[in-house]
């Protein structure tokens, strides 16, 4: 939640006591203002600031209302009376926000905040799918843009993706596109797991295997990056550490972790148990994050990894959006209805 405190000062003093390591102390100081200034322009106006948890610390700490990971967002999106909702994540989670609340201004403070994995398909490359595939139900991680989810059956979670595969009791299913968090739902349903090639025609005989997925080659730049050879030089040197990984990883990466699971799951497990010291596999920002609000947890962090997207959100991007009403995110109409039902499913089967 967002800070209650007004002035500079008060401000400056929580961020030096939480994050005084991480910056230095005259940009700490413009943090503060910045941040200050933010919450008294969305009081002002009446809005609601959403922070995901890939946020960086400066900003996650001070000025949203509610943090969390995207889909938990959406939902306090469309939860609010709150105008406008202002997203502090990327393009597709804004777009999920208008989709559930449409009536409300949903603004997205960087436009260059935009998702490897959601731009990794198109609404047409679904399209050929079920041209492909007929009669085979498709499942979408809701890491995709509005045009997409508006062509599948159901959107999923990483936390929901493997109950909704199993809710839809069908030999044969489409998980798009994350292809490694497709492996690792084949591997915890018992599926076998197809990932055909782009723009390469089916050679007829990929639904005729028993309990089948059927992958798409889309990955997050920054999952994909972690590998096992990171785990064993970890837990070399630090033998007693948990390592977390998220579903995004490669499969060997999560089988090589101690715990795998979304962002929430993974901050829920740090806070509820006592290790000596946590890895997480994931966008290094959380892990600043957790540790600001768990002072005595010990986090290491391959901080090589930052997400070049959630990056481009900040505290004075996040201001000049309240300020100049910038960058208003709108879903066609017949896309948000289409794209909704999927959600909807979602909610209905997960």
């Amino acid at each position: 939640m967002a800070m209650t405190t007004k002035s500079v000062e008060e401000t400056y003093a929580r961020l030096k006591e939480q994050i005084g390591d991480l910056i230095p102390e005259d940009q700490l100081r413009e943090k503060a203002r910045l941040a200050v200034e933010v919450n008294r322009l969305k009081h002002e106006r009446g809005a609601v600031v959403l922070g995901h948890n890939y946020m960086g610390p400066a900003l996650f700490l001070t000025v949203p209302d509610f943090t969390g990971d995207s889909f938990e967002l959406c939902r306090r999106a469309a939860e609010t009376d709150k105008d406008p909702i202002v997203f502090c994540g990327v393009k597709f989670m804004a777009e999920t926000a208008k989709i559930l609340n449409p009536t409300r201004t949903v603004l997205l403070p960087s436009l260059e905040a935009g998702c490897s994995l959601a731009e990794s398909i198109t609404a047409e490359d679904v399209r050929e799918l079920r041209r492909r595939y007929p009669g085979v139900p498709v499942v979408t991680y809701i890491n995709t843009y509005a045009d997409v989810k508006a062509e599948t059956d159901v959107c999923c979670t990483s936390g929901n993706a493997a109950r909704i595969v199993e809710a839809l009791d069908a030999e044969t299913v489409i998980f798009l596109p994350d292809e490694y968090l497709a492996r690792n739902v084949a591997q915890e349903t018992g599926r076998h797991i197809i990932v055909p090639d782009k723009g390469i025609p089916s050679n007829g005989d990929d639904t005729e295997l028993e309990h089948v997925l059927l992958g798409w080659p889309g990955r997050c730049e920054v999952h994909e990056k972690f590998t096992t050879a990171d785990i064993e030089r970890i837990r070399g040197q630090y033998p007693d550490v948990i390592i977390l990984a998220h579903p995004e990883c490669h499969p060997d990466v999560v089988k090589a972790s101690d715990f795998a699971g979304s962002t929430k799951a993974m901050i829920e497990y740090v806070r509820t148990t006592d290790a000596p010291r946590y890895l997480l596999l994931t966008e290094c920002s959380m892990g600043d994050n957790i540790m600001a609000e768990n002072p005595g947890k010990n986090l290491l962090r391959l901080c090589t990894e930052r997400c070049p997207h959630m990056k481009e959100i900040t505290l004075q991007q996040t201001l000049d959006a309240l300020r100049l009403n910038q960058h208003v995110i709108d879903v066609p109409e017949e896309v948000r209805i289409r794209a909704r039902r999927a959600v909807d499913r979602m909610l209905e089967l997960g």
